[in-house]
């Protein structure tokens, strides 16, 4: 059996055993495709049935210094991910990646943006450019909604329910959830799609999307971190912002205003609980300056 065609085979079961989306099948195979790179470029003759633990320490040790740790740690995963698949399908018995560590990753804090500063940005959007009331909505959405980037380019006219103020969201593994449309998302969309959308000519396939480019077309996940990074520069905010800080930002603001963590947990399509406990410890953050700034012993 050789690389290319238990590849093919590996893609297929991230995609229709385990449901993973797009994204994530690309990612974990990219890392496979690095390994096989590898083993080409030196000339190792092993192949999926016979490859070596010290193949892949060598394969892991070689690029350590040049990924970060995270990186490092999912390239890991997905060498684990790979061999146990082999071992599934019984073309091995055993994992050579079993023993093989990944890095120890502290838990890293989002990047989140307070109220007046989301602000900033959305006011600094220019409604009377071609593209700004799309820009407006785009934004809205991200943080009226908590949507992920591949989430909001996917979104379709079929699946915004504006009587009922709902949108129909597919998630990560192709996971459907209803998240409830804010007010202002509800407003710009409208405009956007009443005044500007119908007047332009629409690609066929793409005649659903919602967000469309200038040429008519389905927006890339490229484009809106280039809309997102534009008006967060123009309006003078400097942190790391990516549409993900959007999502960050509601789910924070949410806890901060009182909401439980199973309804954050729900909005946000997170399958474990886990994932959305790193919101307490912006709470926490959250609580510390508010003791900070108004308890009189700290004055």
């Amino acid at each position: 059996m050789n690389w290319k065609n238990v590849i093919l085979d590996y893609e297929f079961y991230l995609k229709i055993e385990r449901g993973l989306s797009d994204n994530t099948v690309k990612s974990y195979c990219l890392d496979i495709l690095g390994l096989i790179k590898y083993i080409e470029d030196n000339n190792v003759d092993e192949g999926p049935i016979d490859c070596s633990k010290e193949t892949l320490q060598y394969f892991i040790h070689k690029h350590s210094k040049s990924i970060s740790a995270n990186s490092q740690a999912r390239r890991i995963s997905s060498l684990k991910s790979f061999f146990n698949f082999l071992i599934f399908e019984n073309i091995r018995k055993e994992s050579p990646a079993d023993l093989i560590e990944g890095p120890k990753l502290g838990r890293k804090l989002p990047v989140t943006l307070n109220l007046l500063e989301i602000e900033k940005i959305l006011d600094g959007i220019e409604l009377n450019q071609p593209q700004g009331h799309r820009n407006r909505a785009i934004i809205e959405t991200l943080y009226g909604s908590g949507l992920r980037v591949s989430e909001l380019v996917n979104l379709t006219l079929s699946n915004i329910f504006f009587k009922e103020d709902i949108i129909r969201v597919r998630g990560k593994g192709d996971k459907e959830r209803l998240v409830p449309l804010g007010s202002y998302s509800k407003k710009y969309m409208q405009i956007y799609i009443d005044e500007i959308r119908s007047h332009k000519k629409i690609k066929k396939e793409d005649n659903d999307v919602l967000f469309l480019n200038r040429n008519g077309g389905k927006m890339t996940r490229a484009m809106i971190f280039t809309i997102v990074k534009s008006c967060a520069k123009k309006s003078g905010i400097h942190k790391m912002i990516s549409p993900h800080t959007f999502r960050h930002s509601f789910a924070t603001h949410l806890l901060e205003n009182g909401a439980d963590l199973r309804s954050i947990q729900v909005l946000m399509g997170h399958e474990s609980i886990t994932t959305t406990e790193i919101y307490t410890h912006l709470d926490n953050m959250h609580l510390k300056k508010v003791i900070e700034k108004f308890h009189p012993r700290n004055q």
